[in-house]
């Protein structure tokens, strides 16, 4: 039993785990603390009121109100569950969009424009289409398709220029962000897209549903009553298991995480590293527009058309997802998740105590801080270990301090060749 522990403890994968555990964890922590030093030197809010908000930080999804008496009440709620996942669709694939391209070598720092991108094309697709003629649930293939490729094309032109012109990506994806901000303000101005019939929401364009087109419940209603979740959460969920598929069971994965790891070495090998690069921000581009398909084909969204002046959350939000996840397909369903959890503790922290919502964004900035030190962490994890390794080497059981510790010199019983000098910790580690 020890042994499969020790053996299941040396997979670098567990150690990826247990960093991101220890990173939310911390982060956790830090808000608990904010809480309670703001409840402690301020004599408005007082220490229940600290005690009530950390309690729901842990466990506001499960918050169900106050009863009568005026205290907070915990069990199973349909609706922050239902909207937790909800909001966890789009998180999900955007998530994807930044990790499919870290493993690949590629930042993709544009998911918002490309988010927007599939935004536009999937409401003119939902709204333009008559489903007086074309059945809704054909217009909804048709308007998921639809942003997925719009997503996708505009993925591919940062990948062009650092293909080609070998200019980073991140750049390019920084000025085409913004590119697309103003592009689907100019596309929807002036359009018939925008809610000219409720006098209040013509800064917004019509939900699909306006055009009977909507993504199916799948049953989930009857699980979480009354709350905004479909069966979009079970769509996202399915493309991520075919994302890790393609990149860990395929010679198409193979092959884009090889012009990751070394693009000129992967060029030597035969294969196709312009073509990849391409192909890997496309696929980037395209889970983004499918986030955005998802979250508007919900018919309960609105989309806020004058968007020149700021970019999507949603969009930059799957860079914290994909680093809690280690750019691991299957980790981006739970980080997702998780992340979006955050949101929904967040106004139950607002809705149920003098506190404000705020103090979920300091705990995702803290998590988001410490997974980009994910790699010091795992360091720190298998550091321990590694020191062992080197005593086990430098000082063996039987031999006198002088000879344990001369240099170059080989353990007694050790019949292995002795490494040269300056070689020694390397021959250390391979113990």
């Amino acid at each position: 039993m020890n042994g499969k522990i020790s053996n299941l403890w040396k997979k670098d994968g567990t150690k990826s785990v247990t960093s991101s555990l220890i990173s939310i964890l911390i982060g956790l922590a830090v808000g608990a603390v904010i809480i309670l030093i703001m409840g402690l030197t301020n004599s408005n809010l007082g220490m229940r009121s600290a005690w009530e908000a950390i309690r729901l930080e842990f466990l506001g999804l499960f918050s169900t109100g106050r009863n009568s008496a005026g205290a907070l009440t915990f069990g199973f709620n349909p609706v922050n569950m239902g909207d937790m996942l909800f909001r966890a669709t789009p998180l999900i694939l955007t998530g994807l969009s930044v990790a499919v391209a870290y493993k690949t070598g590629l930042f993709n720092i544009g998911a918002p424009g490309q988010y927007l991108m599939g935004t536009a094309f999937t409401l003119m697709l939902a709204l333009g289409i008559p489903t007086e003629v074309v059945p809704a649930p054909v217009v909804w293939v048709i308007a998921f398709a639809g942003g997925i490729l719009a997503g996708a094309l505009w993925g591919c032109i940062p990948g062009l220029v650092k293909a080609f012109l070998n200019i980073n990506e991140v750049l390019a994806c920084i000025m085409t962000n913004w590119i697309a901000a103003n592009l689907v303000t100019w596309m929807f101005d002036g359009s018939d897209f925008r809610n000219l019939v409720e006098s209040t929401k013509s800064a917004y364009i019509y939900k699909t549903s306006y055009n009977g087109v909507q993504t199916a419940k799948m049953g989930l209603d009857a699980i979480f009553p009354n709350s905004q979740v479909n069966g979009g959460i079970l769509i996202a969920i399915v493309i991520a298991i075919l994302m890790y598929v393609l990149m860990n069971k395929t010679t198409l994965g193979y092959q884009l995480k090889a012009c990751g790891s070394n693009r000129h070495a992967a060029r030597y090998a035969g294969i196709a590293d312009k073509r990849n690069i391409v192909l890997s921000m496309a696929i980037a581009g395209g889970m983004s527009g499918a986030a955005a398909a998802l979250y508007y084909l919900s018919g309960n969204t609105e989309f806020f058309w004058n968007t020149y002046q700021s970019l999507p959350a949603t969009g930059f939000n799957g860079i914290p997802v994909a680093l809690l996840a280690v750019s691991n397909p299957i980790g981006v369903i739970f980080a997702g998740c998780f992340m979006s959890m955050l949101d929904v503790v967040g106004q139950q922290i607002t809705n149920l105590t003098p506190y404000n919502e705020y103090i979920s964004d300091v705990i995702v900035a803290t998590i988001v801080y410490l997974s980009a030190f994910s790699l010091v962490i795992k360091m720190l994890l298998s550091g321990r270990k590694r020191k062992k390794l080197a005593a086990v080497v430098t000082e063996p059981t039987g031999t006198s301090g002088a000879a344990a510790t001369a240099p170059g010199a080989a353990p007694l019983g050790d019949t292995r060749p002795v490494p040269e000098t300056g070689e020694v910790g390397k021959g250390g580690d391979e113990v």
